[in-house]
């Protein structure tokens, strides 16, 4: 059983400061007869998370481009949503929770793109 599409988080009261930390693991597809395959579903990483007190895993599609960030650096969620796998047992059920996003991308600093330094030098106008 599932939610239909999952819950849709604030993020940042549900996570506050995300940082980077590494690749947990990848999630393979399976063959037919229940092999695991070469091709990736999707890929988790760990975050750490200042709202949370601790790491928390985040899912991201496989067709997304390999995270390699540095460790400790600041980055946030694309479209976050908390879901939830539950499997009955006897006694009802177990429930698991995870998180998925469509991406993990770097923190904008002073809303200049990632990656961009800021130019207060426009062309053509020598430095004073």
């Amino acid at each position: 059983m599932r939610l239909a599409n999952g819950i849709v988080l604030d993020k940042e009261k549900t996570f506050g400061v995300l940082k980077f930390s590494a690749l947990r693991h990848e999630v393979r597809m399976e063959n037919e007869d229940g092999t695991t395959s070469e091709e990736i579903k999707r890929r988790t990483y760990d975050l750490k998370c200042s709202a949370q007190e601790r790491m928390i895993q985040v899912s991201i599609p496989a067709d997304v481009a390999v995270k390699d960030y540095p460790y400790n650096i600041e980055v946030e969620l694309i479209n976050p949503v908390a879901d939830t796998v539950a499997n009955a047992n006897f006694r009802g059920a177990d429930v698991d929770w995870y998180i998925k996003a469509d991406d993990i991308i770097l923190k904008n600093k002073g809303n200049q793109p990632a990656g961009n330094p800021q130019n207060n030098n426009p062309q053509g106008q020598p430095k004073k």
